[in-house]
């Protein structure tokens, strides 16, 4: 079977993307697994599955790179709207997208940007999902069920799970370390993926993120949300945040008022997305 396939990246979390409408697609995990490989692969943090959709525009499936299928990826998303468009799929600059977390909406700017509406943050631990008896906008995580070795986290799903962590510095942070740790944490039943946060100003953070099933990536962008909304949250951040990872910068707009009620703002993210090079696989 013969693939066509885009390499793409947004700010440097990249991905294999795949037309599933035009040509037919069946990959098993370990398939997916063995093309992320990034020495005996095409290489590339997640798969990204082009499909038809009965209720948007296209249908949107995401696989990490060690072949799980995850309900969201925000920068995956902006290359999403660009593929569709460069593959002459569809003439609109906002198209509806069908995810397993809910529909998304997606806008290719003039400016060659791309705006993505990620939906309303949820901070329920049922809707996480997160073991814990009521919200709280910090927990304490024992890593090795002593006090001795706790972390405080916020948690927060952007249509996936996170864990954000401010830390004083991003460079020195123990990503590495505490990256694992968390991701498979007993009290995340589905893994979670995990951001240290660290604030330059109300306007702008530095942002690692150790994500579930790929480890630590150059960027991410429900990461990216999650860490600001958290931050407002907190009371550490204003409504419009700079997002800077190791692959670049996104914005992130969260426009919450204390004096209402906030289920329904939703938050939006603004980036690039790139086209790296086209081209056809075997299996």
């Amino acid at each position: 079977m013969q693939i066509n396939f885009s390499k793409m990246h947004g700010i440097g979390n990249d991905f294999m993307v795949v037309d599933g409408i035009t040509q037919p697609f069946s990959m098993t995990s370990t398939q997916i697994k063995q093309l992320a490989h990034r020495n005996f692969g095409i290489g590339f943090d997640q798969l990204l599955l082009v499909e038809k959709s009965e209720i948007a525009d296209f249908k949107y499936r995401i696989f990490n790179a060690d072949g799980g299928e995850v309900s969201q990826c925000g920068n995956g998303a902006r290359c999403f709207v660009r593929f569709v468009h460069e593959k002459q799929m569809t003439e609109k600059t906002k198209i509806s997208v069908e995810t397993a977390s809910g529909v998304i909406f997606l806008t290719l700017q003039p400016d060659g940007m791309v705006k993505v509406n990620m939906g309303v943050p949820k901070f329920a631990p049922s809707e996480i999902p997160f073991v814990a008896e009521k919200v709280q906008d910090t927990y304490t995580l024992n890593l090795n069920d002593t006090e001795q070795n706790c972390v405080v986290i916020s948690t927060v799903s952007m249509g996936n799970p996170h864990a954000v962590l401010f830390v004083p510095d991003v460079e020195t942070a123990l990503v590495a370390t505490l990256g694992p740790l968390i991701e498979y944490h007993k009290q995340f039943p589905e893994r979670v993926n995990v951001g240290f946060a660290e604030v330059v100003n109300p306007h702008h953070i530095k942002l690692r993120v150790y994500e579930r099933g790929s480890g630590e990536t150059m960027a991410c962008g429900t990461g990216a949300c999650a860490a600001v909304v958290t931050g407002i949250r907190l009371g550490l951040l204003m409504n419009s945040v700079k997002v800077t990872m190791l692959g670049g910068e996104l914005t992130v707009d969260w426009p919450i008022s204390l004096n209402r009620n906030n289920d329904d703002v939703v938050v939006t993210m603004i980036g690039p997305a790139v086209t790296v090079f086209d081209g056809q696989i075997n299996l």
